[in-house]
């Protein structure tokens, strides 16, 4: 723990292990400290309240902004949801889908992981709940085809939205990463333009895989924001700083527990506390 005497060197080995173990990673951490220790030079902090509210400054400033989540004019809004296995990423999904549909969308939901039934049957419960339209295919089917269907029967429905649920997988195996460029490939033949957003759902207790993963999927289908679940667990997520950093992706929501509701947009400055929780000034 940090304590209220002047900066030492203590202080800065408690801070360095503080980020450390809230899963900053090791670039990142470095990066975080080497500007701190700059401004402390330059304007002469002695206090760990100063360096705590300079600490706050620097995590803030690596934080993406969240753009607008824009939608499309021309027709439904084709969202592909992604991530590794047991990442929360069919819950995610659901939980999408209940808030655009609260939010007066018309909503579909593809169930395009055809290699787990569970996931199927999930979607399927959650469209009773929600009186939200499930197109599925065969058990172990093309999950392509499941996208294109979904899709397809959206624009002649009239439909407002999307949502893609595919298969997770590793983002080691070469084969499974393919496919789901697939995926991503025939949303563009049955919409041009499709799919308007890929968000890849992190599970926020992965710790130090977590950027590998997310660099994986951006460089395989264009991720364009992170979903980060779980952050109601005892891990701190602080590898979404990371994630910033490196490759720019904007954490747009924040899975915070299992309920149909426990889906929120990021709030940089909770998260920032969440992970400061332990610096006591």
């Amino acid at each position: 723990m940090l304590g209220i005497s002047d900066l030492d060197e203590e202080t800065w080995n408690d801070l360095e292990a503080l980020l450390v173990q809230a899963d900053l990673g090791i670039e990142t951490v470095e990066a975080v400290l080497a500007e701190l220790k700059a401004r402390t030079r330059d304007e002469g902090w002695t206090q760990t309240g100063q360096l705590r509210a300079g600490l706050v400054d620097v995590l803030a400033a690596l934080i993406v902004p969240p753009p607008g989540i824009e939608n499309n004019p021309d027709g439904p809004t084709v969202i592909v949801v992604v991530g590794v296995n047991g990442s929360g990423k069919t819950t995610s999904t659901a939980k999408l889908g209940k808030r655009y549909h609260e939010a007066g969308y018309k909503v579909v939901f593809a169930a395009a992981d055809t290699f787990r039934a569970a996931a199927v049957e999930q979607l399927e419960s959650w469209g009773q709940r929600l009186g939200v339209r499930v197109v599925s295919g065969q058990a172990g089917g093309d999950p392509g085809a499941v996208t294109y269907d979904a899709i397809q029967s959206a624009i002649s429905k009239g439909e407002d939205v999307v949502l893609v649920d595919t298969a997770g997988r590793l983002h080691t195996r070469f084969n499974l990463m393919e496919e789901l460029k697939k995926v991503h490939r025939v949303a563009g033949k049955a919409l041009p333009g499709a799919p308007h957003h890929v968000w890849l759902v992190m599970d926020a207790t992965t710790g130090q895989n977590a950027l590998q993963q997310a660099k994986a999927f951006k460089e395989t289908v264009g991720v364009t924001g992170v979903i980060l679940a779980k952050l109601d667990s005892s891990a701190r997520g602080g590898m979404a700083f990371a994630i910033q950093h490196t490759l720019g992706l904007p954490i747009l929501f924040a899975g915070l527990g299992e309920g149909p509701d426990d889906l929120e947009p990021f709030d940089a400055q909770a998260f920032i506390d969440s992970i400061l929780a332990g610096f006591r000034e």
